[in-house]
This record gives C-alpha cells, structure tokens and sequence, in this order.
C-alpha cells in the first residue's frame, strides 16, 4: 500500500499589509528561510539594538536531498515534505505580519536537475520566493550569523558549517579586525579565503552506507571527506597561525550542536546551554569517538542525538575530525546558528544615505529604501 502524501500547503503568504505597522508599534517583523539538503529552517525577528530578538522559529527535517547523489533530482516526497513545511512558514509569517524577507536553498537545489522546478512550485503554492545561492554566499552568510562568537584575543576564525550537501569553510582575519575596532566598531572582519566541499552529512552517508562495524565505516566516512576537503591556495600561509596556537574554530551546525550537548551529557538538547559554549579539540574528539562506537540504536539512544539524527551524526563526525587534522585548534566555539541569522542582519541594515545635489545645486540627503 502506497504512503499518503504529505498535505499540500494550507498557506500562502500575502505579504505585508499598508501601514500595519504604526509609530509606537512592537516593530517590523523580519523572516529567513533556509531550505536545506536535510532541514528546512525558519526564523523571524525583529531589531534589538545592532542585534534582533527572535519572536517566532520554525525547523523541519525534510531529507531533501535523499538519493540526490544517484539519481541527480529532488525526489516527489522529499520536494511534497518541503512544499508542506513551508506552508506552515507562510502562515507563521502571515501570522507575525513579516514585512520583508528572504528566503535561500543550498546545495541540494544547486546539484539538482530539477531544482529550479521545485521553485517554481513554491512559488505557485506558497507564494514565497526563493533564491538558490552560491556557495560562496552561503559561506559568508554563515560567518556574518556568528559574529559576536568570534574572539578577537586570536588571530584568525575558521568558521566550519558543515551541512547536509557540502561543507562550508572560511577563514576570517580577526587580527585586522581587532586592529579596526572588531565587533564594537560594528564593522565586518575580512575573509582572508573560502572553500566549499562537495561532502556532507548526508552525501557522506549514502556514498559510504552504514556497515555492521561501526569504527571501520566511520574511518572510511574519514577518508573519503579528507579527499574531498581541500585547502585553498590563499589559506596556505594562515597555517603557522594554527600550529602556534593563534587561531580558533567556529563551528556552525547540526553537527558542532550535536558533538557539543554529548561533550556535555546533556539530558536533552538545550540551546541556551549549547549556543556560544567552548570545546577544547580534545573533547570534541572524545565525543567524535564515543558516537562512533555505537551502533545506529546506541546513538539513537543518546537523547542529544534522538532517531531523527541517528543516521547522520557520524557522517559530521567524520569531518570535522578531517577538519580538525587539516586545521589544528586548541579551543572550539559552538554556534547554534548561522546562515538564517546572517539573513536576518543583512535585511534588518538600513540603508546609507545618500547625498545628491538638486537642480539649484543645494546639497540635500536620501535614503535608500528598503523593499519592505
């Protein structure tokens, strides 16, 4: 017997009302969306400061990604899951009275044959738009969402998003960015370099399936991700910054949250606890290991990992390890966060102004408008 579908999409969204926000108000609402190879994540926010406050979040496993690496397209379940999860985002910003938004794939829509179909879709069904980004793009979102986990006291930031279709890294000059005034200045460190692996979680676990010795399969995962990351020219003379002990990492991802909260022997997952923690090397490693030891049920059975992550956590193991060997650190940030949050801050920016002179040659100022 065939499985039901998931339902279609019950909302739509309709995008912001005229002058539905007031002077005196709580504020415009802001949401970003990223459609992932496994997750489909949602937050909304409005300003705080030179920050945001979240007011609303949505996350949603929706394997998108799932025999992608066989087949080259976007299955009818997986595409049926992401249409019915972003109904649910529609309502919500429907329901929060989003003023502006933006909404992004990654690596699965990038590989997929039929990636620019499921747009199209989204768009007639959900009536939200979506814009396939680069890789470079995603990198950079990424380290935008964790600037204030950077500590300026190093020299340089790797910043490690390891994701479901490929995995993200950038290496961020926090020496002159401490020298300009770092995170206080409100300015952005500069990205010495970046790369992109075509590895992740789950491209990892479907190239190499599961087999009944775990250490043996998670070294083969180890393998294969150190082939498939490689160092980019412009981060070659950055290396003595992580050998003498000038450098720290950041990582960004299911993975990194997921390490961290075992590390901790967490009862259960809890971001306040996670989010901007410390891990020595060491202890990640020693997480690393622990979850490789153990069968599919063994992880499942940590309540950190849950079934839900069973099948993919080692594949995030295997590389950050591989990371870890490449690029040597003493200490490691954890971020629960990233990409969605560089969305926010880069939607919430207001506009430079502008001077322009008029005709009689007065000077005068504009500001730019937002789309909102």
């Amino acid at each position: 017997m065939a499985q039901d579908k998931p339902a279609a999409a019950q909302s739509r969204f309709t995008g912001p009302k005229p002058g539905q926000h007031k002077r005196g108000g709580p504020g415009p609402a802001f949401a970003a969306i990223d459609l992932g190879t496994n997750n489909c994540r949602m937050l909304i926010a409005r300003r705080a400061g030179r920050s945001f406050r979240i007011i609303d979040a949505f996350s949603r496993i929706v394997r998108l990604g799932g025999g992608l690496t066989e087949t080259g397209k976007l299955n009818d379940v997986a595409m049926d899951n992401v249409v019915s999860a972003l109904g649910v985002c529609a309502e919500k910003m429907n329901r929060r009275e989003v003023v502006k938004y933006r909404s992004v794939a990654t690596q699965a829509c990038r590989l997929a044959e039929n990636g620019p179909e499921l747009m199209a879709r989204i768009k007639a069904e959900t009536g939200l738009d979506f814009d396939i980004i680069t890789p470079e793009e995603e990198a950079r979102l990424a380290v935008l969402g964790c600037l204030d986990l950077m500590d300026e006291d190093y020299d340089v930031a790797l910043v490690v998003d390891i994701g479901g279709g490929s995995t993200e890294l950038s290496w961020v000059d926090l020496a002159q960015w401490r020298a300009r005034g770092g995170f206080e200045s409100g300015g952005r460190p500069p990205i010495r370099t970046w790369a992109s692996a075509p590895v992740g979680v789950v491209t990892l676990s479907e190239r190499i399936p599961e087999s009944d010795h775990p250490e043996d399969w998670y070294e083969a995962m180890k393998d294969f991700a150190a082939e498939a990351i490689r160092t980019p020219r412009g981060a070659r003379k950055l290396k003595t910054l992580f050998t003498s002990g000038r450098a720290h990492m950041i990582g960004t991802s299911g993975t990194i949250t997921s390490v961290a909260g075992v590390h901790m022997g967490l009862p259960r997952y809890e971001r306040s606890l996670v989010d901007g923690s410390w891990m020595t090397a060491a202890d990640a490693r020693a997480a690393c290991l622990d979850l490789a030891s153990k069968d599919i049920d063994g992880r499942a059975a940590n309540p950190v990992i849950g079934r839900d992550r069973a099948d993919l956590v080692l594949a995030g193991c295997a590389i950050l390890e591989v990371v870890m060997d490449k690029w040597p650190v003493e200490k490691i940030r954890v971020g629960d966060r990233g990409l969605r949050e560089g969305l926010l801050l880069n939607l919430m920016q207001k506009p430079k102004r502008r001077r322009r002179r008029n005709a009689k040659g007065a000077g005068s100022s504009t500001a730019s408008k937002a789309a909102e």
